[in-house]
């Protein structure tokens, strides 16, 4: 994208075309302005021009630009923060009722995915969290305690069932969970805004917020070759923010992350290999993922960015990794290397702002962007159109709190990244 083959890779060749979407050029007005074309912001725009309110989306690159065309595409439940600590930091009221909403965020995703004929080769057959070691499995065993208490349909597998899910000894266990699976991410993104422009929504690309002021009752957006004027702004740039309304990235550190994609799989192999087509990620502190894509490619990633000494190094790494859990591929190469940026919260929670009169942004989904971007979505939809009140909402309003040392601690990740696959003997 951006003639940039190492921003979204696969995902860019594989998914189909987006809909046509011309800059924004001269005087515009709409109820509703949403900054950024990323699942939430398409989500918003689809579920309130539903309600017959007018929506704008303004995107200052293209569909799908930021985390939702470069992630790994795993649909999952909840957050990384497991439930009782969740409930801790965030009290019982909205500690369970973000629960609850997240846990349902993987149906809404296949429910989407149906009512609207997306195209994104949605896979709701589940995931498996896999545990590194006697730790890791500890991990996964109070994880399956805490969400089963919920009723959540989790279920935890022993070494032997772990290794004919996953097609490997190398794990102590692994979590499978029912209501997860994996998505064409930038697919899904595509048809979003399809169905969003559908829906009578608007969205014009390459075209950047470059300064926001109030006007009247509402407000202001410059952009390049045009000016979008607007009752109520929603910012949905997340960890991609850069122009205007910098705070919501200022209260995450950049946690890089990278995948690359194997050739199409013979048949053989691919059913010794993830039988079950699950998507996969582990205990790790530095996790690895695994998923397959329509065509059986299997598409591995980590942490760590795909420039200067990391490509080659990560590279390297993700190819002794491959070999030593799955052997039976034989020789490793990739047809496609990409890469993105997490935003990490102090808490590893999201977040719901109120940044000024009329405007709100959702945002801080610390990897777990695909269902709470689309539920989040969703639900700014309702808050806006005075079907749901602010505090009926699954997370408190709250003002940005800019991190301190940011760039020194995402450097710290990207640098980290690259020193733990050097030392990885074990691969």
């Amino acid at each position: 994208m951006l003639n940039d083959p190492r921003s979204h890779g696969l995902w860019e060749k594989t998914a189909p075309n987006p809909p046509a979407t011309p800059a924004l050029e001269g005087e515009a007005r709409t109820d509703v302005a949403i900054i950024g074309a990323g699942y939430t912001g398409l989500s918003t725009a689809l579920h309130l021009a539903e309600r017959g309110i007018a929506a704008t989306v303004i995107e200052a690159a293209e569909i799908g630009f930021g985390g939702a065309g470069r992630n790994v595409g795993l649909v999952n439940a909840g957050m990384w923060v497991m439930p009782e600590d969740l409930i801790a930091t965030l009290g019982p009221d909205y500690g369970n009722r973000l629960l609850d909403f997240l846990g349902a965020g993987p149906g809404y995703v296949w429910e989407m995915v149906r009512r609207h004929r997306i195209e994104c080769e949605a896979s709701p057959v589940g995931t498996l969290h896999a545990g590194v070691g006697a730790k890791g499995f500890a991990e996964l065993t109070e994880r399956a305690r805490q969400w089963r208490s919920r009723g959540a349909p989790v279920e935890l597998l022993g070494k032997a069932e772990a290794a004919g899910a996953l097609g490997t000894g190398h794990y102590e266990g692994a979590l499978l969970d029912r209501r997860a699976g994996t998505i064409q991410p930038l697919a899904y993104a595509h048809g979003l805004a399809d169905a969003a422009m559908r829906a009578g929504a608007a969205i014009h690309t390459r075209t950047p917020a470059t300064a926001l002021a109030p006007e009247g009752e509402g407000w202001r957006i410059a952009t390049p070759r045009g000016l979008l004027r607007a009752r109520r702004v929603v910012v949905a740039t997340d960890a991609y923010t850069r122009l205007v309304m910098r705070d919501i990235a200022r209260q995450q550190v950049v946690l890089p992350y990278f995948n690359m994609a194997t050739p199409p799989l013979p048949e053989d192999v691919r059913r010794s290999v993830l039988p079950g087509r699950q998507g996969v990620w582990d205990t790790r502190e530095v996790l690895l993922s695994l998923r397959y894509d329509a065509r059986n490619r299997l598409v591995f990633g980590s942490v760590g960015a795909l420039r200067n000494s990391g490509t080659a190094i990560h590279r390297a790494w993700a190819k002794r990794a491959l070999r030593r859990i799955y052997p039976q591929i034989g020789p490793v190469g990739f047809e496609s290397e990409w890469f993105g940026a997490i935003g990490m919260t102090s808490d590893n929670l999201p977040r719901f702002h109120r940044l000024d009169e009329g405007i709100f942004a959702f945002c801080g989904y610390n990897g777990r962007g695909i269902a709470p971007g689309t539920v989040f979505g969703r639900a700014m939809a309702l808050f806006l159109a005075g079907e749901t009140r602010a505090e009926d909402l699954p997370l408190p309003l709250s003002r940005p709190a800019p991190v301190t040392l940011r760039g020194l601690r995402s450097a710290f990740y990207e640098a980290g990244a690259q020193i733990v696959h050097l030392s990885e003997a074990r691969f």
